[in-house]
């Protein structure tokens, strides 16, 4: 063994840094966390908080529970300008008051998103949602050419066409009594973001086993409880104690799902005249993917098959779960409520009339009413329950200082039930839509697809299919809600969904009149 000058051996000053090294770092992480700990103490919080495990311990398993747990939350603090819990020791502020909401943010100061989306990122990468700084900013500005109103137009015939398939499949249940539209709704949806964002046919609605979709719900329902238990936050902890496997086998699914289409696409494209937009005389359907293929950033690079893969994932993910959620809380809504129900009807007959052709841009812009009906689901029901960003710097939220590094997290389903700005907040009320009763309405007091820089960039084609969609069911079948508001049971995970699903029975509309 080797001997130092002084006596010591190897193994020994080896050891003694080891342990220098793991005693300063241990001080540092330490010292931060009674630091932010004495600063924020001020702040209100939820009762039990212990050191180091915080809040997570009181935190329900059950996503239906967590998600009413945290509502209760908001309830009881309804008057208290913000609220605050542990992570661990990760110090979170929940912000559901608009004059907290708002300084967060329409800041640019802190757009990163929060601790909690990195399990987010072995799916979907660093891709546009989940990415920040400088990356996100040349992503954003990469990607905002795709969704111009032109090409989305191009999207309508896709999102008819599919429609039509729905309202096919939805016959077979008119006149036979309830059943679960959730799962139609979804397949629909999906079939649209697989041909939209990756000039795809899958055929989900037909073949409507789809392990894709399956797959999806098992993500975000494991991500979802990784992100509420700090214990399982060390990737080494996860993986051997936790659901890492099977997390790791669910990627793979997902993952191969996208690699394949990515693949197909790239050859085709490579393979035809790429710079002709008809095929047989028959004008060739642009897809997200090919504009991806093709799209460089300001230095005339193009983007990589890895940049590719995450922002594809993205789309899949944000393109069609968070529409079907919508889209199936709308239905829920009309069914219980016969006179919005039939304003809605009215509004068809007047645009489309006795015919049965497929809506055009024209027709979405004079569905006015619908539109209010869009908003005020999403206001109950956003699809996006929670979402969280980065404290970067210090700041001052109502008095309250909160230090750079703890994270805030903005609940849209609160926020949007602030009686100041939505009277009788439960109630189902799609006039409060209307521009003259929206006058006076803080901007942030409504934001189901965020808001700020890093709002939805996709919010124009939800709201598109939404409206495509609901206005097929809708000029061919009455609706009647099976289900009370209660019997919902909401469920926070990635995405709102109901515990249950969606609840309906359908009659086939008598052709009108002219």
């Amino acid at each position: 063994m080797a001997v130092l000058q002084g006596g010591f051996t190897v193994p020994f000053l080896v050891v003694s840094v080891f342990i220098a090294a793991l005693t300063y770092i241990t001080y540092k992480l330490l010292s931060d966390y009674l630091q932010k700990w004495f600063q924020m103490k001020p702040i209100p919080e939820v009762g039990g908080t212990y050191p180091f495990i915080g809040n997570a311990l009181q935190f329900k398993s059950n996503a239906g529970d967590f998600f009413r747990q945290i509502e209760d939350y908001t309830k009881e603090f309804a008057s208290a300008p913000l609220l605050k819990l542990w992570i661990g020791p990760v110090p979170f502020v929940v912000l559901f008051h608009v004059e907290t909401v708002e300084p967060i943010v329409s800041n640019p100061v802190h757009m990163e998103k929060a601790i909690v989306y990195k399990f987010l990122h072995p799916w979907l990468g660093t891709g546009l949602l989940t990415s920040n700084g400088t990356k996100w900013r040349q992503r954003r500005k990469m990607l905002t050419p795709t969704f111009h109103f032109s090409i989305l137009a191009d999207f309508l015939e896709v999102m008819n066409e599919q429609a039509e398939v729905l309202v096919e499949k939805l016959e077979k249940q008119a006149g036979k009594g309830p059943f679960n539209c959730f799962s139609h709704i979804t397949l629909c949806a999906l079939d649209i973001i697989c041909e939209t964002a990756m000039g795809k046919k899958v055929y989900a609605q037909s073949n409507s086993d789809s392990e894709y979709v399956k797959s999806v719900y098992k993500m975000s329902d494991i991500i979802s409880r990784r992100q509420r238990k700090p214990w399982f936050w060390s990737d080494f902890v996860y993986y051997y104690v936790g659901e890492g496997q099977e997390h790791n086998r669910i990627l793979k699914i997902l993952h191969s799902f996208t690699y394949k289409v990515i693949n197909e696409r790239a050859e085709y494209i490579s393979n035809s005249d790429s710079d002709s937009e008809s095929e047989n005389g028959i004008k060739k359907r642009r897809a997200f993917l090919d504009m991806l293929l093709k799209t460089t950033d300001d230095e005339g690079n193009k983007m990589s098959h890895q940049d590719i893969q995450e922002e594809v994932d993205t789309f899949m993910f944000e393109g069609h779960d968070t529409t079907a959620a919508s889209m199936n809380w709308a239905l829920h809504l009309l069914g219980s409520h016969p006179e919005a129900h039939r304003k809605v009807q009215q509004e068809l007959d007047e645009v489309f009339g006795t015919s049965d052709r497929p809506a055009s841009t024209e027709d979405l812009k004079k569905l006015k009413y619908l539109d209010c009906v869009i908003k005020e689901a999403l206001r109950l029901f956003p699809s996006v329950p929670f979402f969280a960003r980065w404290i970067r710097e210090d700041c001052h939220i109502n008095g309250f200082k909160v230090p750079k590094g703890a994270n805030a997290i903005i609940i849209p389903y609160a926020l949007h039930r602030d009686p100041r700005f939505f009277p009788e907040p439960e109630e189902f009320r799609p006039e409060r839509f209307l521009p003259e009763n929206s006058v006076g309405r803080p901007a942030y007091a409504y934001i189901p697809f965020s808001a700020g820089l890093r709002n939805c960039i996709g919010q124009r084609f939800a709201l598109m299919e939404e409206k495509v969609i609901l206005s097929s069911v809708l000029r061919n079948f009455n609706v009647e809600a099976c289900q009370t508001r209660e019997e919902l049971r909401p469920v926070g995970e990635l995405i709102l969904r109901p515990e249950n699903g969606i609840w309906i029975k359908l009659e086939k509309r008598k052709p009108q009149t002219s």
